[in-house]
């Protein structure tokens, strides 16, 4: 148990080494985009500005970072959707940020019935998104993460959809945009308990999200800091 635990302080000191040498070779402050709905937002969340998932991954990165919260409750991706996150102010905001890093959540909204009977355009509207971003002057690097599960779900909002449906579309957007996918869904699984409401995780869950983002932002960040750093 000891040696697991030195073992374990060795890795994330390894990671956190590398993450401050990238950063350190980079104008600061390295920009990040949180995209998303009420998940991204904190939604049920208690002091959500130190508990969301961005606020929790911004703690983790330090202060070369700057993490900027664009969630908004029961966005969708969907153009056609009840609330289309590409009508928000805050999509707009995202934009004019110009960020280094775009980390994107949505879908979970989509899977209601109102907004999933329009779901032959969930790719096509996705993909559009990412290339909205991906022409900004700053050529921000775009993941799109799968959404979190639901326990069993609320307000129309459907595991069984999310899992069957949704996810395997987001693996198709991902294909035609060339952008990785960070899996949240996998990484909430089992963690019925982290959910009060059976959509929305609590701070620890939100901590597990920003957990999950972080290696997939450190082990990618190390790997391309070559090209990054040549941009600049």
């Amino acid at each position: 148990m000891i040696r697991r635990g030195f073992n374990l302080i060795i890795v994330t000191a390894f990671f956190l080494s590398i993450i401050t040498a990238f950063a350190a070779k980079l104008p600061e402050p390295i920009k990040i985009a949180c995209i998303g709905d009420s998940i991204t937002f904190g939604a049920g969340i208690k002091d959500r500005h130190k508990n969301s998932y961005p606020a929790q991954l911004a703690a983790a990165l330090g202060e070369k970072w700057s993490v900027k919260n664009y969630g908004v409750n029961a966005a969708t991706l969907l153009k056609k959707g009840d609330k289309p996150y590409w009508k928000l102010e805050q999509y707009k905001a995202a934009l004019e940020y110009k960020p280094d890093f775009v980390l994107i959540k949505l879908g979970s909204n989509d899977s209601r019935p109102e907004n999933w009977k329009f779901k032959a355009e969930f790719v096509p509207d996705y993909v559009e998104l990412i290339q909205s971003f991906q022409k900004l002057d700053s050529k921000p690097t775009v993941w799109i993460c799968y959404p979190v599960p639901a326990y069993p779900g609320f307000w129309g909002i459907t595991d069984k959809i999310i899992k069957k449906e949704v996810i395997p579309l987001i693996d198709k957007v991902a294909k035609k945009s060339n952008v990785k996918i960070i899996d949240l869904y996998t990484a909430l699984s089992d963690k019925k308990q982290m959910f009060p409401d059976t959509v929305h995780p609590n701070a620890a869950g939100a901590k597990l999200i920003a957990e999950t983002i972080f290696m997939a932002i450190i082990e990618n960040s190390w790997g391309n800091s070559r090209d990054r750093i040549h941009n600049y």
